[in-house]
């Protein structure tokens, strides 16, 4: 009987090689291999930081001493991070808070959420100090019931989307490079902004970009978008279509960017139900502090600005606030150098009555 033959081993399959990219330097978000891998290429990311950028993918935390200044934390202390983000400011806190501390990370995005957490895990940062809890601020009161906590001594709320979110042509919030028109935190929930745009009436959507972006030109942009003749599906088509729009108003090319701008920020507030969420939270924050708790909130849109300084105010009339920040804190000119998305936080901060 002969030997049956022996198959050839297979030939080893030749590892993929990176896409090609047009330039010197990469210019799309997913060709910014070295940014999106931080760890591996460190000495890259440490020259895009040095030269007041921002790595595809991460995020600077903003004005972090203030934050640090305004809640004063101390070993011992229970935080909650109502916006836990790239995990910055919580990382800070945590520091502070060691040892005996415990801080709970809040985020509805079900996409960054998981990332932040094994980034606090790889750094050193146990269960008993950390807990990241997938939901929005608003829900507070809720997450602190869950977990049989009365009140904690720290909140914080840092209400500006977070880079890699920004960045990301796939979430729908840019029009650096063209996407789809979603906008949605979380991505399984609600209407995407294509659709918003297409179920919300004319005249409700220019009051929209009047409230949520104080845009000068609402009514002619909210026209244009409900009378484009097609479903605006992509980031870059809503783009164009204002950047024609305004053109046909005699609008300047900077102003008109600028423009383009405010009318993304006024769908991502309307898409993601921001102003109601935060007046939620607001109204819950007093009984979510501790006697002698502080809390921080940082802004970026005057609408939200607004809301937060006649909060407080308020609660201080009522005995609920024993002090409360009198003029707004904003980012230091060397900070908004290295970080330009700093230019337009406000930082505002409260005490919980200790009666």
């Amino acid at each position: 009987m002969t030997d049956a033959p022996i198959p050839p081993e297979p030939t080893p399959a030749k590892p993929k090689r990176r896409p090609r990219y047009s330039g010197k330097n990469p210019r799309k978000f997913h060709e910014k291999y070295k940014e999106l891998n931080p760890e591996r290429y460190a000495t890259d990311v440490e020259k895009i930081l040095a030269s007041g950028k921002t790595p595809a993918g991460s995020h600077r935390s903003i004005m972090v001493d203030e934050i640090l200044e305004a809640l004063a934390p101390k070993p011992g202390d229970i935080a909650v991070d109502g916006t836990l983000g790239y995990g910055g400011h919580a990382r800070a806190i945590l520091e502070r808070i060691a040892p005996g501390g415990r801080l709970i990370g809040l985020d509805v995005d079900p996409m960054e959420l998981p990332k932040t957490e094994a980034r606090l895990r790889e750094a050193g940062i146990g269960a008993e100090s950390f807990l990241a809890v997938r939901s929005n601020f608003a829900g507070l009161p809720k997450v602190l019931a869950q977990y049989s906590i009365e009140g904690v001594d720290i909140i914080l709320a840092d209400l500006g989307v977070s880079s890699m979110q920004l960045d990301n042509p796939e979430r729908g919030f840019t029009f650096k490079e063209s996407g789809p028109l979603d906008m949605r935190m979380n991505p399984a929930r609600g209407e995407p902004a294509s659709k918003f745009i297409e179920h919300i009436s004319e005249a409700r959507l220019a009051q929209l970009l009047e409230e949520n972006s104080d845009e000068p030109h609402a009514r002619v942009l909210a026209s244009a978008m409900k009378r484009s003749g097609e479903p605006i599906r992509t980031t870059g088509a809503l783009a164009q279509l204002l950047r024609n729009a305004l053109r046909g108003a005699t609008i300047k090319s900077d102003e008109a960017e600028l423009a383009v701008r405010r009318v993304f920020q006024a769908l991502r507030i309307a898409v993601n139900d921001e102003f109601s969420a935060l007046d939620t939270f607001l109204r819950h924050l007093p009984q979510c502090l501790k006697p002698g708790g502080r809390a921080a909130i940082l802004t970026f849109h005057s609408g939200e600005d607004r809301r937060v300084k006649k909060a407080f105010q308020a609660g201080e009339r009522e005995g609920i606030y024993s002090e409360v920040a009198r003029d707004v804190i904003r980012a230091s000119p060397d900070e908004i150098r290295a970080n330009s998305r700093a230019s337009s936080a406000k930082l505002r901060w409260v005490v919980r009555s200790s009666t």
